[in-house]
């Protein structure tokens, strides 16, 4: 009897220990959204929101205001021939790279928005055409991050698909939607050149091609096969 009882209420201080420490950590990283005010909405739209959260140190902060632009969730794919060791990417404008570099035109991974209902592996598949001219014939996936958590609700899904480079280039893109990109073909050891003199210069352009360095002796015997 009495171990049953020592057992009852071992049982009942752990279930308390972990309600507490629930409650714990939803408090710490509570959020309070007190209102919303749409700002703009054009190619982008942002919108005002006024809220509080709590803090590390307990309680709850003040009322705050923040912009967010919003729901950019994309996907991107770096292209790889594993036959010839070499790294299939886009060169085209960006605006957000206006007062940098070659005026705004950026080397990066083929990518897209995705639709709603769309798959971010569906996306990739499609932009690689569109773009690049491009046929994926493998999609390995290699992660997913947030852009600019400070600023916008934009989380990209990044993949590295395998291609065969022979004869991929040329001028791409929809031009109903102002797309005007230019396939660029490099050895992958030139783009780690081009990664470490600053050619390459988009987080989404260099993420998958350190990824890629990492993992390219993976993919070889893989893909090989």
């Amino acid at each position: 009897m009495e171990r049953d009882l020592f057992k009852t209420y071992k049982s009942i201080q752990v279930d308390d220990i972990l309600k507490s420490a629930a409650l714990f950590y939803l408090m710490r990283y509570a959020l309070q959204i007190i209102a919303r005010e749409r700002c703009f909405v054009g190619f982008l739209r942002l919108v005002r929101y006024r809220l509080r959260h709590s803090l590390f140190t307990g309680g709850w902060g003040p009322s705050i205001e923040r912009e967010r632009i919003e729901y950019l969730n994309s996907a991107a794919a770096i292209l790889y021939d594993v036959m010839r060791d070499q790294i299939v990417m886009v060169e085209q404008f960006r605006i957000g790279a206006l007062e940098h570099g070659r005026g705004a035109w950026t080397l990066e991974p083929v990518g897209g928005v995705l639709n709603l209902g769309e798959d971010a592996d569906e996306v990739v598949r499609r932009e690689a055409m569109e773009e690049a001219g491009c046929g994926i014939l493998d999609l390995e996936p290699i992660g997913a991050y947030h852009v600019s958590p400070g600023t916008a609700a934009d989380r990209i899904r990044l993949f590295c698909g395998r291609v065969d480079a022979a004869r991929v280039g040329g001028i791409h893109g929809l031009r109903e939607e102002g797309e005007d990109t230019r396939v660029i073909v490099l050895d992958t050891e030139q783009a780690r050149r081009e990664l470490y003199s600053g050619r390459i210069d988009t987080a989404t352009a260099i993420i998958a091609i350190q990824w890629l360095l990492m993992n390219r002796d993976r993919l070889r015997v893989i893909w090989s096969r």
